[in-house]
This record gives C-alpha cells, structure tokens and sequence, in this order.
C-alpha cells in the first residue's frame, strides 16, 4: 500500500532526478549544432561542452553565445549571400578580404554578418582551459614582440578597454609580425589585410552573464582559457601564407 508519505518521497526523487537531467543537459553542448538556417553556410559545432570553460566563463554564456549568438550571424549571411550569385562558392575568409569587389547591396551584410561568423568560428577553437602557454615559434615571437607572455596579457587586456562599445582585440599577423589591434563591431581583420591569430570578443554579449560591467576582470579571465596548442599551430600556419 502507498502511503502519503510514501508518495511525497516518490515525487521528491523523481523531481530531483528530472532537475539533474535538465542541468546535464544544459552543460553538454550537442553533438551537431542547431539550425540556424538553410543555406551555403553552417553554424561550426562548439568542439566541447558549454561549462568547459568555467568558472572563467560560464556554460549559459557559451550556449547563448554560440547557439543563438552566433547562429543569428550565419543566418543573415546566408539571406546575403543568396543575393550575390558566384560568392557562395568562395571561403567567408576570402569574401572579406575581397569586400569592395562585392556587389554594393550586399557588401555592408558581409561586413557585419560575414564578420560576426568568421570572427566566431575562429573564437570557439581558440578556447580551451590551458595552462601550458603558447608552444614553439609562437612562444619566441611573443617574447620578441612583447618582452614577455605577461606582457603580452598585459597588453592584450589594455587593448580591451580601449574598444569603444562592442568589438574585438586581437593578436593578428602583419608582415610576419604580431600586432595587438583592435576592431569595432564585428569587423575582421581581413577587411584591413591582416591574418587574425587570436580575438577576445568584448561585445556584452560574451561576458555580461557572469561580469556584468567588469570587462578588465573578463579580460584577464580570458588568458585562462587560451588554446595555446591550436594558436601556437595557427602561427605556423599564418607565416606559410605571408611566405
């Protein structure tokens, strides 16, 4: 027989369970990426689950970053692209080196929307808890070019604050040189010529969840959370292309 008492201890466990589920759920990341519309260009899957970055960057902020954040940016590339016959064939990377050679109609939506999804395919492999620190190549360049990694963080950090409303620091490559620069919106730096190595999105979009107004404080959480294995074989890739 089913006492009440027995009943309220059925229901707590079962509620219980359900509540760990949906937290389970929450943390992975799919294994395909969701939808963001039918067209040339998808939306990358994340690569991990969205609390493998915490506590320096919290899972909901990665979910909404990614997956609707992001998904709104390869959806409006894609209503763009279906605009101008001949670019679905060619890589965003190129459609933004290649802006003003676009028809005029377009050319602002490739700006915005083509940035906003290079500049985040990019950030997600970019991620990854690593306290190993930049490798090889990579790890002489930064001391040649910024004396240091400290240094190197320090300036990365400064150059976070000085972005105006939303954009982008980045380590780009120029020449074969590092450079620590800046853009606004979702600006790539592709459209100025450079090779983008590593970029800290500073839309509020990214942070504001967990650090609210605390930029400075996001900033400095994000050495953290630096791919340092992928970045270090990027630079290697980078100098092959401005061989």
């Amino acid at each position: 027989m089913i006492t009440r008492r027995t009943a309220l201890k059925n229901l707590a466990l079962t509620t219980g369970a359900l509540a760990l589920s949906g937290i389970s759920a929450r943390a992975q990341a799919p294994a395909t990426p969701p939808a963001a519309s039918e067209g040339v260009f998808k939306l990358p899957p994340l690569g991990y689950d969205y609390d493998a970055l915490e506590p320096h960057i919290d899972a909901e902020t990665m979910k909404l970053h990614h997956d609707k954040h992001h998904a709104a940016y390869v959806a409006k590339l894609n209503d763009a692209i279906a605009k101008a016959p001949g670019w679905e064939k060619k890589p965003i990377e190129e459609i933004l080196s290649n802006l003003l050679d676009a028809p005029k109609e377009v050319q602002t939506a490739f700006q915005n929307q083509g940035g906003g999804h290079a500049n985040h395919s990019l950030f997600w492999q970019t991620l990854k808890k690593d306290e190993k620190g930049p490798k090889g190549e990579l790890a002489k360049a930064i001391d040649a070019h910024f004396g240091s990694l400290d240094k190197f963080h320090e300036k990365l950090v400064a150059a976070t604050l000085s972005v105006f409303g939303s954009g982008w620091a980045w380590v780009t490559l120029r020449e074969k040189k590092l450079v620590i620069e800046t853009t606004p919106n979702q600006d790539s730096p592709y459209l100025s010529g450079a090779l983008p190595l590593l970029g800290l999105d500073v839309w509020e979009h990214a942070y504001y969840l967990k650090y609210q107004n605390r930029r400075p404080e996001y900033a400095k959480a994000f050495q953290n959370v630096i791919n340092w294995e992928f970045v270090s074989a990027r630079y290697g890739d980078l100098l092959k292309q401005q061989a």
